[in-house]
Order: C-alpha cells, then sequence, then structure tokens
C-alpha cells in the first residue's frame, strides 16, 4: 500500500469513527420527508370501537382499566365513538361487575363480552359446565363470547394436554353460542415474527428483545407454559371451528389473526360467510400495505369492522387510526411511542371511499353485533379531512 492509500484509509477510519453507531434499542431515524399531513380530529362518520378492554383483569393491580366513565364517555362524543365493546366482562361476579358499571349505568354505550373460566376442562363434565356457564352469561346480559389467544398456546385440562380451538369437547360451546346469537371475537396465535427466530432477519427483533417472553420460536422458548403448537396449527384450528359452525358469527381479531398475509384471510372470508374480521392493533400492517388492504377491505366491506384494542382508550389512538382509514397521507407514524410497539416503519393512508367507512366504522357492527345501535347515515359524505403542509420531516 503507498502512502497516499495509507493516508486515505486513515482519513476513512477517522471519519467512521465520528459517525454515531447506537445500538438498535437507541436508533430513532427521523426521515427527512416533507409531506402534507392531515389532522383528524373526529371520524368522519359515527364509529363502534369493536374489540377494546374496560375492565379489570388485564390489571395487576385489580383496579379498572378506565378510572372515570363520564370522562370517557366525553372524548367518545368528541371523537365520533358511540359505542365500545368492552371484551373483559369475565364471568360470574366479574361479568355483572362490568354490567353494572358500563351497560346498564350508560345503555348503548358500551357491550360487554363474557369469557369462558377454562379450568373448567379439567373437569369430567366439562363440555356441560362450560355450557352452562355460557348460558348464564347470557342470560346475565352478556351480549358476545371472546376467546383469547391463551387457548391454544397455555391452556391445558386435568391430564396437562395441550387445548386447541378445535378440540371436540369445545364444539358444543361454540354451537351453543349460535344458539343464544352470541358472536364469538376469537384470537388464536400471535403475530408472523414472533414465531419466527430472533434473529438479524426478525422483522421485530427489536420487541422480541423487549419483551422475550413474547417469542413462540420452536425450542427457543423454555419458559414454562409458553411452548405451543406452531401458527398453522393455530390457525388451522381457527378454520376448523368457522367450518364446523356456520350458524355462529366468528370475529377474527386482528384482521383474523393474520394481517401480514391479506390473501389467507381473503380465502377464509370467501369461504365462510359466518366469519367476519376486526382492524384491531394492526395499523402497523394494514398501513404498510395500503394499496392491497384497501382492496381487501373493500372486497369484505361488509365484514371489516373497526376495533382499536388500545387501552385505556384515548383519544391519539383513536386519530391515528382515523387518518389510517380516512387519508391518502404518506408516510406517517403509527405511534408516538419511539420505538413504535410493532415494527419500525411508517404507515401510509388507505384513504377508504365514505361508503366503506360507513359500513366498516359502526354499520357492519350494528348489523352483526347484538346490543350495538344502528347509527343513522350522514346526510352527506364530509367534505374531507383538514390538510397541512406538515412544518417538521415526517417521523
Amino acid at each position: 500500500m503507498n502512502p497516499r492509500q495509507t493516508v486515505r484509509k486513515a482519513g476513512i477510519a477517522l471519519l467512521r469513527a465520528r459517525i454515531a453507531d447506537p445500538p438498535l434499542s437507541r436508533w430513532d431515524p427521523q426521515p427527512a420527508l416533507r409531506t402534507p399531513a392531515s389532522e383528524i380530529r373526529r371520524a368522519a362518520f359515527p364509529a363502534v370501537d369493536a374489540h377494546n378492554h374496560l375492565g379489570r383483569w388485564l390489571r395487576r393491580d385489580g383496579s379498572w382499566m378506565v378510572d372515570d366513565v363520564g370522562a370517557l364517555l366525553a372524548m367518545m362524543d368528541e371523537l365520533n365513538i358511540t359505542t365500545i365493546v368492552n371484551l373483559d366482562g369475565r364471568w360470574g361476579a366479574e361479568l355483572a361487575a362490568n354490567l353494572d358499571r358500563y351497560d346498564r349505568a350508560h345503555p348503548g354505550r358500551f357491550v360487554t363480552y363474557c369469557h369462558l373460566d377454562w379450568g373448567l376442562l379439567r373437569s369430567r363434565r366439562a363440555t356441560g359446565e362450560l355450557v352452562a356457564q355460557l348460558r348464564a352469561s347470557a342470560a346475565a346480559g352478556a351480549r358476545g363470547l371472546k376467546v383469547w389467544k391463551d387457548l391454544g398456546m397455555r391452556v391445558r385440562d386435568g391430564r396437562s394436554r395441550l387445548v386447541l380451538p378445535d378440540d371436540p369437547r369445545l364444539s358444543d360451546v361454540f354451537g351453543t353460542a349460535g344458539q343464544l346469537g352470541l358472536p364469538v371475537l376469537i384470537h388464536v396465535g400471535d403475530p408472523v415474527a414472533f414465531f419466527r427466530r430472533p434473529d438479524r432477519h426478525n422483522e421485530r427483533l427489536d420487541e422480541l428483545r423487549r419483551h422475550p417472553t413474547a417469542s413462540r420460536a420452536a425450542g427457543l422458548n423454555a419458559l414454562p407454559g409458553l411452548r405451543g403448537p406452531g401458527l398453522p396449527r393455530l390457525l388451522e384450528a381457527l378454520e376448523s371451528v368457522v367450518a364446523a359452525h356456520p350458524r355462529t358469527t366468528f370475529v377474527g381479531a386482528h384482521v383474523g389473526c393474520l394481517a401480514e398475509d391479506l390473501g389467507e384471510v381473503a380465502r377464509m372470508l370467501a369461504a365462510y360467510p359466518n366469519l367476519c374480521v376486526d382492524i384491531s392493533a394492526r395499523a402497523a400492517e394494514l398501513g404498510r400495505q395500503p394499496r392491497v388492504a384497501r382492496r381487501f377491505i373493500e372486497r369484505f366491506a361488509d365484514r371489516v369492522l373497526f376495533g382499536t384494542d388500545a387501552f385505556p382508550p384515548a383519544a391519539d389512538g383513536y386519530r391515528a387510526f382515523f387518518r389510517l382509514l380516512e387519508t391518502d397521507d404518506d408516510h406517517f407514524t403509527y405511534s408516538p411511542s419511539v420505538p413504535p410497539p410493532q415494527g419500525r416503519w411508517a404507515v401510509y393512508g388507505l384513504d377508504l371511499p365514505p361508503e366503506v367507512l360507513r359500513q366498516v366504522y359502526a354499520g357492519n357492527a350494528a348489523r352483526l353485533l347484538p346490543g350495538v345501535r344502528p347509527v343513522a347515515a350522514a346526510p352527506s359524505p364530509p367534505a374531507g379531512p383538514a390538510r397541512r403542509p406538515d412544518p417538521r420531516p415526517v417521523s
């Protein structure tokens, strides 16, 4: 190497040393893009949040998810949210407490779903006891059944065998839900990335490093109770249940539990008229495939439900969804969190037509979900979102 090359190499090394090299957990790139930004203060049409949590079971201290129900109602009015479906009813006394606090105290504004006590699967009469509990919850006022992802990944019977949604012992339960007119909002599995090895190819690696127990990669997670079947088997169980109970309405949570593959979700929707989906907690997935997502929602406009799964409910969370659904904005954040919680990418607005927005926001919920009151149609489409130049780079 001649002296000139040596000097050049040393200069490049010096420049490289002056360039920041932060760990991934601290990397927060600020895009240099400047694009128009829409400010959506309230939903263009009355909206029903078909997937949220207002109860106590997700709080470690046993407190209510919402401290001030009056303040929540005021926020709902401000945002044009007519009704929230509360998925935290559980059963027995906890169901009664939720119904008293929300549904009965504020008729028409809240609709509470029950759960089932999967501990009953340890009984020799599991099917009968679960059916009886579901009937009791319906009689008490529950308007739907929430099936969480623990069924299929954690719930075990009296012989310590993992129980999946398509277990024969649960067939009468889902059939009874249909007889009682209770929709079943069901969540199986987790995002696709959680079932892949948390290596340099995983698109949600930083999230998995923050929450290592979320990893479902085969052979990786050794913590008790976290081992389970792969995602294909869980999705197979979901489809089996939907196919076996055509008279029961199923709501596939989080875009049918597979927002990363809308083609597969479309196949299931086309095959099973009793299946619909909500879009809760998947703004990051829908917004990074805006053209595909818009075509998907337009095709199944009568079976897509607005929902957020953002709890406690907050105005900023709702407005992020409004911007996603109503505008054609480019490259904006889906969350104020740093780093964003569900993937390090920006999203793009879907710019759904007014007639589709009406259905997704509330029309489908009023038709498919008992207890949700119909909302009068707006006399004319809104003028459109207020547009303003973004004074700063989009972030």
